[in-house]
C-alpha cells in the first residue's frame, strides 16, 4: 500500500530529525583506555608476559586482595597491573 502525501512529509520530516540528531550526538568511545605507565615506568601489557614466582607473586595476590575489598573495581585493577580481569576474580 503506497503513503498518502502528507504520510511521505512526516516520514521525511522524522528522517532529517533523526539525522540532524546522529550528527550532534557524541561519537561513543570504542575499545579499551590507553594503558597508563606504571612506578616503574612501564605500561601495563607491554607485549612481553610477566611471570611472577614464589614470594613475589604471593605479595602481589595479597596486594590485590586489599585492593579488592577497598572496592576497586576489577577493570580497573586488571588494566594498572596488565592482568586479565578473570585472574582478579580467581583470587579468594
Amino acid at each position: 500500500m503506497p503513503l498518502s502525501s502528507q504520510e511521505l512529509k512526516k516520514l521525511k520530516r522524522v528522517v532529517s530529525m533523526l539525522e540532524k540528531l546522529i550528527e550532534t550526538s557524541p561519537k561513543p568511545r570504542r575499545g579499551r583506555p590507553p594503558l597508563k605507565k606504571n612506578a616503574a615506568g612501564q605500561t601495563g601489557s607491554s607485549g612481553k608476559r610477566i611471570r611472577r614466582t614464589g614470594r613475589a607473586l604471593i605479595v602481589f595476590r595479597k596486594m590485590l586482595k586489599a585492593e579488592r575489598k577497598k572496592g576497586l573495581p576489577v577493570a580497573e585493577l586488571a588494566r594498572k597491573h596488565g592482568i586479565s580481569s578473570a585472574y582478579v576474580y580467581q583470587i579468594r
